[in-house]
């Protein structure tokens, strides 16, 4: 029963997270929202709300290393999983003005949450930080890319076609509906899995923050795995990157920040100790293979998809001692 309600839960994110993108960019559009603004909120930070509802709960739950390793190893799952399997697809291209605007902002986010994490609690205050570091960035961005044609900000509004390539919008009532079926999808879908991942914890024997950075990330990154698919295999792999860029940025600005503002995140041992080493790892591994020669290419993919097994085997090896 438990593994039922956790792939429940984790189908209800998937196809809730879709719904809820499409209702959104519809409403959006509809609304003469442009499709740079779209792109840079909607859709790149959109795919993280599976991992903000299920951390939040499960915070509120009890759970914080299942809240706290959901947002580390969705970042690690993110980079050597998903972008090393697009990689092994089709070569990612790289924008260096995009690149160099987003690379140091993942890179700074991952070091001020390793920071936070040795430090053993992410508070109230730390989470108002990390959301007012998240709002100077969007708006830094949406300033710098305005009125542009430049790869970076066509690389944003391709994010919007790809999400929605019809020509028109649908009709209102089907975009309100999308937006709120999605919502109430991810909202039941983030308690199905808190609980039932909870649960199974206890029953194997093993932390909430070992299923945090396992089951729970992986499965809340389903989203980013679809839409970098796609992008894939379209050959818009400059797509791909750009989401995986926004999301793992929101997912320590944004989630972690809503998180620990409204409540205050022990960080457990094994996050210390390993996870948030293997993200920062991730993230130099990033900016290195995306600044050699401007692209991600299928041998470096591969490389990355064996850091990610390597992790695995690491996590798993901890957990039986």
């Amino acid at each position: 029963m438990t593994v039922f309600q956790i792939v429940s839960g984790l189908l209800l994110l998937l196809v809730g997270g879709d719904f809820l993108v499409r209702g959104s960019v519809g409403l959006a559009k509809r609304a003469g929202v442009s499709e740079l603004l779209i792109g840079l909120v909607l859709v790149g930070f959109g795919t993280s709300t599976p991992e903000l509802m299920t951390s939040v709960m499960a915070a509120l739950g009890g759970s914080p290393g299942i809240a706290i390793g959901n947002v580390a190893g969705s970042n690690i799952a993110n980079i050597l999983l998903i972008l090393g399997l697009v990689a092994v697809i089709a070569p990612i291209r790289t924008d260096p003005a995009a690149l160099l605007r987003d690379g140091p902002a993942n890179a700074l986010a991952a070091v001020a949450f390793a920071g936070l994490a040795v430090s053993g609690t992410i508070g109230r205050e730390a989470g108002l930080v990390l959301l007012l570091a998240l709002a100077g960035y969007l708006v830094l961005t949406y300033r710098m890319e305005r009125g542009r044609s430049s790869p970076s900000a066509e690389m944003h509004r391709g994010e919007t076609r790809l999400v929605l390539p019809e020509p028109k919008p649908l009709e209102l009532p089907l975009n309100l509906a999308l937006a709120s079926g999605g919502l109430a999808m991810i909202l039941f879908g983030a308690h199905f899995l808190v609980t039932s991942a909870s649960e199974l914890a206890r029953m194997a024997g093993i932390s909430d923050a070992v299923i945090g950075v396992t089951i729970v990330a992986v499965g809340t990154s389903l989203p980013e795995l679809v839409t970098s698919m796609v992008a894939a295999l379209r050959r818009q792999t400059d797509i791909a990157l750009g989401n995986i860029l926004g999301s793992n940025l929101f997912n320590i600005l944004g989630i972690l920040g809503v998180t620990a503002a409204v409540s205050p995140l022990p960080v457990p041992r094994e996050i210390m100790d390993l996870d948030v080493w293997a993200m920062l790892g991730a993230t130099m591994i990033l900016l290195v293979f995306s600044m050699s020669g401007w692209r991600i290419c299928r041998r470096e993919g591969t490389v990355m998809l064996l850091a990610y097994c390597a992790y695995m085997a690491v996590v798993a090896a901890n957990t039986l001692e």
